[in-house]
């Protein structure tokens, strides 16, 4: 049995550090966009960790204005080679890309050559808003069964709550979204009333309100990373040359405090979200394959794949039991961070949740899995 926690499930300190949040960047120039000699030095700013990289665009491009050649063209940027997904928040990005974390973070940036194959198209602020907002809708259909709280929100407090996100204005941000009606997370969430238990006693498909009796779902994005497995450090882990040794999920929590337990430990979590990576007479393995770890998904709208009654195991069908032993024998959990934090495995999930989410109510884990050669 684990021990008591007594620390609060949401705390105002840890929602302003995460909002205060910032990876340092230092931007170069790519080579091939150099049009003036001697060549511009790098940029050097902080990247919030719930921002986005096209949203520092036009900084950037105000310090590289003079060396800048003629024309317009889409804005992109790299890492080691590796260009980088738009619509992942900075703070993901870097934590998932550098084992090692690099201050400060080394990136290219491009105003030429945009790779359509591998990113989704971007122009700009507009197609980020419009991510945020879709993951927003996402979150909020995985929680209260339905998005209709952000779908019916006004013009203006729209504009409002981006723009908070924008420029990390938690305290505009409350005011706004108190608007969504999403309260903290709670364990033993189920709460019944009259009104929804004539509903399932009439077989009603309508979905659930907020508080009306739906069980407790946390929206959740993985970003699973293969490694090598016999590293002794991860600092000394290959780059990433392309997006296929991750894998990019989105699976809902759905919060049912264990027997015996005094709360949800992460480490329970995600051995429930990941079954097929992590075993279940093994605490600190994980399973990967050529399947599991597939692409990662192009478009910045992976939909979770959920219904409304659903547990997270029906919304992605678990690996069987011969899959999940074979797997576990291949490879190890190294690493799991969460808002650039090596977390206790022992933490209750359900503080990581409420204190650690980012503004669109997803909570992003990376995880580290090293896996043998096939």
């Amino acid at each position: 049995m684990t021990a008591p926690y007594d620390e609060p499930a949401w705390s105002e300190e840890a929602a302003r550090r995460v909002w205060d949040g910032a990876v340092p960047l230092q931007v170069h120039l790519h080579d091939a966009d150099v049009t003036a000699l001697p060549p511009p030095p790098p940029f050097l700013t902080l990247g919030p960790r719930i921002g986005y990289l096209p949203l520092l665009i036009p900084v950037i491009k105000a310090h590289f204005s003079s060396a800048l050649p003629p024309g317009i063209d889409t804005v992109w940027f790299e890492y080691k080679g590796l260009p980088l997904k738009w619509y992942v928040p900075i703070g993901v990005l870097f934590d998932l890309l550098c084992a090692d974390p690099e201050r400060p973070w080394n990136l290219i940036v491009h105003f030429r050559g945009y790779p359509a194959d591998v990113l989704s198209p971007c122009e700009g602020e507009d197609n980020v808003k419009w991510s945020y907002m879709n993951s927003l809708k996402e979150s909020a259909f995985i929680i209260t069964g339905n998005s209709k709280s952000v779908m019916n929100m006004s013009q203006t407090d729209q504009v409002a709550l981006w723009e908070s996100v924008m420029k990390g204005n938690l305290d505009g941000y409350k005011n706004i979204s108190t608007k969504l009606k999403i309260r903290p997370f709670e364990e033993d969430g189920l709460v019944r009333t009259p009104s929804a238990e004539h509903q399932l006693q009439q077989g009603s498909d309508e979905p659930e309100s907020p508080g009306s009796g739906k069980t407790c779902r946390v929206p959740v994005r993985l970003y699973v990373r293969s490694v090598e497995e016999d590293l002794e450090d991860l600092e000394d882990a290959l780059p990433l040359i392309d997006w296929e040794r991750v894998s990019y999920i989105n699976r809902p929590f759905e919060i049912r405090k264990a027997e015996g337990s005094n709360y949800i430990t992460l480490e329970h979590a995600l051995k429930t979200l990941l079954p097929e990576f992590f075993s279940s007479k093994s605490t600190g393995r994980a399973g990967s394959d050529s399947q599991a770890l597939g692409e990662m998904d192009s478009a910045p709208d992976c939909s979770a794949i959920v219904s409304s009654t659903g547990s997270s195991q029906e919304a992605e069908p678990a690996s069987t039991n011969l899959q999940e032993e074979d797997v576990s024998k291949r490879t190890e959990v190294k690493l799991v961070r969460v808002q650039g934090i090596e977390l206790d495995m022992d933490i209750p999930f359900i503080w990581v949740a409420n204190n650690l989410k980012n503004p669109e109510y997803y909570l992003h884990i990376c995880v580290y899995v090293g896996s043998r050669k096939q």
